[in-house]
Parts: C-alpha cells; sequence; structure tokens
C-alpha cells in the first residue's frame, strides 16, 4: 500500500471543490443578477401571444420552479398603468407596506431606517387570519433600489431568515414602460427551506392546503379540463398571485382621494382575488374587510408613534 502523500490529486480535488463552490455562487448570482430592460422587453416579446389570450381574463403568466432547497414564483403582467406610476409607487418604503399588508396573513408592516440608512420593513406573518400580531412570525426586509431609469425600473425586498428555519427570502419587481398608459411588470417571490420549514410546509399541504392548487396548467383530465399543479409550487404560486394582485390594488388606489385609499385597497384586493376561489379563496369578505381595516389602523399609528 502506498502512504506517500499525492500532492497532484490533492491539488485535483482542491480545485474541484473550488469549482463547484465557483459553480454554486454563479448559479446563485444568476439568479438575482441585474436583468435591465432589454431582457424583459424580450420576454414580453415572448409572451406576448399568451398575454392576450389566457384563461386569467387579464394579461397574465404564471411560473414556479423548485431548485434544491428553493421555491421560485414569478408573475408577469401588463398593468394598466402608466410607466412613472408605477415606479414612483414601488420606490419608496410605506409604499411597499401598503402593498404586503393586503394579503390575508400579514398581520403588521411597518418602515424603519438602520443606522446605515437603508430603509427595512418589519413584517409579521400570521399562521392564520384571527392570530395576534404579537404571535406572528417576524420577517425583517431590507429594501434595495436597483435601477430607477426613464426605461427601466428595479428594486428587492431580502431577508435573510424566516419562520421555521427557512431563509434567503426575495421579492423581486422589474419595469419597463410598453407605452403611454401601460407598464410591463416582473413579479418574482422566493426563498430557501431546511428540514423543519420542509416539514411544516408537508404537514400544510396533507391538512389545510390539501385541495390547493396553483396556476400553471400541467395537464388534462378525461373531460379535457385543466390539471393545475400542486403542491409546494402551487403554494409558491399562490403566493406569487397575491403579492401581484396587492401591487396592482395599490396602483388602482393612488387615483382616489387620500382618505379613500386604503378601503380602495382592501376592496380591489378581495375583488380580485375572488376571480380565482379555488387558488386564493381564504375567507368572505366582511372577515377580510373588518380584519384589514384593523391592521391598517394600527399599521398608521405605529408609523406616527
Amino acid at each position: 500500500m502506498n502512504s506517500h502523500p499525492d500532492p497532484a490529486g490533492g491539488t485535483q480535488r482542491l480545485l474541484l471543490r473550488l469549482a463547484l463552490v465557483l459553480a454554486l455562487v454563479a448559479g446563485w448570482a444568476s439568479a438575482h443578477a441585474y436583468a435591465g430592460p432589454g431582457a424583459l422587453r424580450a420576454k414580453y416579446d415572448e409572451l406576448r401571444d399568451e398575454l392576450r389570450h389566457n384563461a386569467f381574463r387579464r394579461a397574465l403568466h404564471v411560473d414556479s420552479s423548485e431548485r434544491g432547497d428553493t421555491l421560485k414564483g414569478d408573475v408577469y403582467a401588463v398593468l394598466d398603468h402608466p410607466f412613472p406610476k408605477v415606479s414612483g409607487a414601488l420606490a419608496q418604503p410605506d409604499d411597499w407596506c401598503d402593498v404586503l399588508l393586503l394579503p390575508f396573513n400579514t398581520k403588521y408592516c411597518r418602515a424603519a431606517e438602520r443606522n446605515n440608512g437603508a430603509a427595512t420593513l418589519q413584517v409579521r406573518i400570521g399562521r392564520k387570519y384571527d392570530q395576534p400580531v404579537q404571535d406572528a412570525y417576524r420577517l425583517d426586509f431590507v429594501l434595495q433600489p436597483v435601477a430607477a431609469r426613464p426605461d427601466y425600473f428595479e428594486s428587492r425586498l431580502a431577508a435573510a431568515t424566516g419562520p421555521v428555519g427557512t431563509r434567503d427570502y426575495r421579492i423581486t419587481v422589474s419595469a419597463v414602460p410598453i407605452d403611454g398608459q401601460r407598464t410591463f411588470m416582473h413579479f418574482s417571490y422566493s426563498y430557501a427551506y431546511g428540514l423543519a420549514g420542509k416539514l411544516a410546509m408537508q404537514g400544510y399541504l396533507a391538512t389545510a392546503g390539501a385541495d390547493k392548487v396553483g396556476f400553471s396548467v400541467v395537464g388534462r383530465d378525461g373531460a379535457g379540463q385543466p390539471i393545475h399543479i400542486g403542491g409546494v409550487r402551487g403554494a409558491i404560486e399562490r403566493t406569487a398571485m397575491r403579492y401581484y394582485l396587492a401591487i396592482d390594488a395599490h396602483l388602482a388606489a393612488l387615483g382616489a382621494p387620500p382618505g379613500q385609499q386604503v378601503e380602495k385597497r382592501i376592496e380591489t384586493w378581495f375583488r380580485e382575488t375572488e376571480r380565482y376561489p379555488r387558488q386564493l379563496r381564504e375567507m368572505d369578505r366582511e372577515t377580510y374587510v373588518t380584519m384589514k381595516r384593523s391592521e391598517y389602523e394600527r399599521q398608521q399609528h405605529a408609523a406616527g408613534s
């Protein structure tokens, strides 16, 4: 048996490990890289026909992916709002709190500022709609402006850790103008999970989420009806869709008098989610509206304190 060290073999193994690390880093970076207006306009051209003809009854495309321990949901949509309005409404922390508070399970959002000047959003996510805010899970998002050009906008939210061992939360919004009244937007939502998060998701999918589906069509049944994706990808598509509808509701409310904007946001979000009851219905209108009025009032009091 040869007991002498093998410098060449050791060097090869070291180089192999280094190449693997670099590949992983490159893969993560490409998933969160600055796309720019060219890539987004190319995506619009690719989806143009689907945006005009689909089952959503609006110019919309939803997709999802699962790679390793990371889930990602994407929404591409044509917004009936001019580009300056979209970019202006998604640049400020307070606007983001107005958006993030609309989904039924968000209990609280407050904009704050770090010592280095970075804006943060302190968000509380509940396991159920009537959960007290102090018992809800906490996520601290850092708002990262990326681009604010006349032809391209991009903004990101990032949280390092989340509930039940989840981590690396990423929300990215990018947009380009189509014409003077319309904007093409890409919304992306992703996070990574460990064993605890995987078990928690499996528990949800076996109980409360057992009959839930997403939006991607993965086949047809015997009657020719669409079969929608389920499981974890269905869950992330539902989340991404809720946030996209929240952005659209926030933009629609900006045209109302200031004192009526909260009510218009709440009513618009609920009405639009009801267009997709199989995926998004969680409660009746009265329960949702009463709950969100209270949560927006709490948010306003926190902002004034």
